[in-house]
């Protein structure tokens, strides 16, 4: 690989877009109690929802500045769309990393199969309780359980990697742990866990406390201790970044800045894209800062105003005192969502700002003599682009730890060994090798 990967990041500083969710539409077959879109029925639909050739022009234009970003299909429910494989198979064929978010209910056999052949790089299964009467109350259809984990015995049987999400709620988060078994026993390599913002139906789901906030966060940072062969990350919870810190402060990875960590990425390296075409820092801030039918998706993605603010952010309140501030920041969709402001403080953050020197990330500290082998800069180059630079930063990091000054493919495979246990960070087919004969059991995250 040349220099270009790095290049790119120089030129785009703090807002390359590592991941981009396409709600294709608001059709879907549940009716969720936390649905952010409140999503309506499949018969219902939405007239004017994109169509298949506006996203894949969206598409096209996103790969036209990089082939790193990875999209998410999403919805609704997105296999309501006859037509998912085609977007699937144009990202694909563009050199993006596709990945589709669904219910699972409608994972057949076959519909895995078709998803496969067009180039899907995995599945992120939703399921919220391994009590099937729970869960099927919580996605407003009897049956739907039973369904789910159907549709995940396909994704194994045909070699199709998936995630789990599991939405944390106050009925469900005493789960986490049995919810976690169940993932890693089931195959799935990652595992993650979202916390609830108050929109959409979830304006009337109950939340945890701040205090189980923090309960959970603390858990699953032990977990993945404990499995270390499968990620287990939060979602919408950048607290996670401050507890883990808390736990460890020598860790260089709780030491890799909310920007590329585990913090908000929305507006930074993130955004999402309605039905209608409306662009939004992510799918629970309702404002949209522009369309993609009015401008192109990049001017948005460049110039909206809102983005701007979330990439200097001036924090208010307790966020703005605190000296985590760097690398947490807290969430700015709850706050927005509760009536307040955009950059008012997260209020669902337990922990009172000491007062002490802000904790610095390793992008503001991190070595420039740092050289990268060429078979390291090739290994890294196969990693879905929007983990390519938190990887090398921690891979420069650990390198600085050793005294030493050259990554090499070494290096990164003690990182994957100690971070990912037996298996190795998914990579991309390299040039010339085929979908179907990439390595399957060497499977990263994907958001």
């Amino acid at each position: 690989m040349n220099d270009k990967l790095f290049q790119h990041y120089d030129k785009y500083d703090h807002h390359e877009l590592f991941l981009l969710a396409i709600n294709v539409t608001k059709r879907c077959n549940l009716a969720c109690e936390h649905c952010y879109l409140d999503a309506d029925t499949l018969k219902n639909g939405q007239s004017d929802e994109l169509s298949l050739v506006e996203v894949n022009l969206l598409l096209d234009e996103v790969a036209s500045r990089s082939t790193q970003t990875m999209v998410v299909l999403t919805g609704g429910e997105p296999l309501a769309r006859s037509n998912l494989e085609a977007m699937i198979q144009h990202g694909a064929d563009l050199g993006l990393s596709m990945v589709v978010g669904t219910n699972g209910t409608l994972l057949t056999s076959r519909r895995v199969a078709s998803l496969k052949s067009a180039g899907a790089l995995g599945l992120g299964i939703s399921v919220d309780s391994l009590h099937p009467t729970q869960h099927d109350q919580f996605r407003g259809l009897n049956g739907s359980w039973k369904k789910t984990f159907q549709g995940i015995q396909h994704c194994r049987e045909q070699d199709l990697s998936f995630q789990i999400h599991f939405t944390v709620t106050s009925n469900n988060y005493s789960e986490l742990n049995a919810i976690i078994c169940f993932a890693y026993e089931n195959g799935a390599r990652v595992l993650n866990l979202f916390f609830l913002i108050c929109t959409g139906r979830a304006e009337s789901t109950s939340d945890i406390t701040p205090e189980q906030y923090e309960q959970v966060l603390t858990q699953t940072i032990q977990a993945q201790t404990d499995y270390p062969d499968m990620i287990i990350r939060p979602r919408c919870a950048p607290h996670y970044k401050r507890i883990a810190h808390q736990l460890n402060p020598d860790s260089p990875i709780t030491r890799v800045s909310g920007f590329d960590g585990d913090g908000c990425i929305a507006g930074t390296h993130y955004c999402r894209v309605a039905p209608n075409g409306d662009v939004t820092a992510c799918p629970y801030i309702d404002t949209a800062s522009g369309n993609i039918r009015q401008q192109s998706f990049l001017s948005i993605w460049d110039n909206a105003n809102e983005f701007q603010s979330l990439r200097k952010p001036l924090l208010k309140g307790a966020c703005g005192e605190c000296e985590y501030k760097k690398l947490c920041g807290g969430c700015r969709a709850r706050p927005l969502a509760m009536g307040g402001d955009l950059m008012d403080s997260d209020p669902y953050c337990a922990y009172v700002p000491e007062g002490g020197n802000i904790i610095e990330p390793f992008q503001e500290i991190i070595d420039k003599s740092i050289i990268w082998h060429e078979e390291a800069r090739q290994r890294l180059s196969r990693i879905p682009g929007f983990l390519q630079k938190m990887i090398k930063k921690r891979a420069e990091a650990y390198v600085l730890e050793l005294g030493e000054t050259v990554v090499k493919a070494e290096h990164l495979s003690n990182l994957a060994s100690k971070r990912f246990g037996s298996k190795l960070p998914f990579s991309k087919p390299s040039p010339g090798q085929s979908k179907s004969t990439s390595d399957n059991t060497s499977r990263e995250s994907f958001s």
